[in-house]
């Protein structure tokens, strides 16, 4: 069986408000056909020093497709990670691209976004759920991008969005940052949301290249949406608060989607753990490229 090895194309220009990549960041070499004898002969000469090397065929496959070979007790970061899809933010990020800022706040920076800060007061029920992510930083091999600031935000169960939606338009719950740690890794802790009317069932993402970026929406490195899977989705809506989203579910895909659509949420599509009981866990592993200029952000075209 082939295995087939995919890079990602260059990026065109350069970022305006991105990092500089460093000397270390892997090129692209031009390589010459030089026909079959040469190819079987190079690489039945690489399988040998590989055999001595007690590596064995498998390490040419890693190889040649650029993912890291270790040995044992050593770590590896793979350098096949993709880039989460960019996204629009949608209408109601309350990042300051389309009215309201919360990220202007004080108080933003939090772990549980259940309930609201400031002046305001409420909170969000719902079936519990912890949401961690693991930003990797593409441009620098795959490593833990360490010290990005991640914002998050999602709607109610009934399908609101707190600033935004009728009745909670003082709210500010489900909504906060996070900033990555030395491994590169936040975690929330929230509530399932709904699925509304059209969409499914996700939860928006900005990441910031740090804490003092996240008052201004133009320097997001990245944004986008993770997808919840359908059987967690199935098993929460039945449950008391969720009515409306039963039949919404029904109604959507994740191949029709119009965030997820393109490759039914193959980057997006988080790993869920847990019950309706006790809360669920979300997880997924986020890479970045801060060496591609970024498309996503601010409001879907028509309003």
């Amino acid at each position: 069986m082939a295995t087939v090895c995919r890079g990602r194309p260059s990026p065109v220009g350069q970022p305006t408000h991105r990092h500089v990549l460093g000397q270390g960041q892997a090129r692209s070499l031009e390589l010459t056909d030089q026909g079959l004898r040469f190819d079987v002969v190079t690489l039945l000469s690489r399988r040998n020093l590989l055999r001595t090397l007690g590596l064995g065929a498998t390490a040419v496959t890693l190889a040649a497709c650029g993912a890291d070979v270790t040995t044992a007790g050593t770590p590896s970061t793979s350098t096949t990670l993709t880039e989460i899809p960019d996204e629009t933010a949608g209408p109601y990020p309350g990042d300051g691209s389309n009215g309201p800022d919360v990220l202007e706040q004080s108080g933003i920076v939090r772990s549980d976004i259940r309930s609201s800060f400031g002046e305001a007061s409420g909170t969000a029920d719902g079936v519990p759920l912890t949401i961690e992510l693991d930003i990797k930083d593409l441009a620098n091999g795959g490593a833990a991008f360490a010290g990005v600031a991640v914002y998050l935000w999602h709607c109610t169960r009934e399908g609101g969005y707190s600033l935004y939606s009728d009745g909670i338009t003082e709210e500010n719950f489900l909504r906060g940052v996070q900033i990555a740690d030395d491994q590169g890794r936040v975690k929330f802790t929230s509530i399932f949301p709904a699925c509304y009317s059209g969409r499914w069932p996700h939860i928006h993402v900005e990441v910031y290249p740090d804490r003092a970026s996240i008052t201004d929406s133009t320097r997001t490195i990245a944004t986008s949406r993770i997808a919840l899977p359908q059987d967690a989705c199935t098993t929460v809506y039945a449950t008391d608060g969720y009515s409306s989203s039963v039949t919404n579910l029904a109604q959507v895909s994740l191949a029709d989607d119009n965030a997820f659509g393109d490759d039914d949420g193959a980057t997006q599509l988080g790993t869920i753990t847990g019950d309706a009981s006790d809360g669920y866990a979300v997880t997924l592993t986020v890479g970045v490229d801060t060496g591609t200029e970024p498309t996503g952000g601010g409001r879907p075209s028509g309003g």
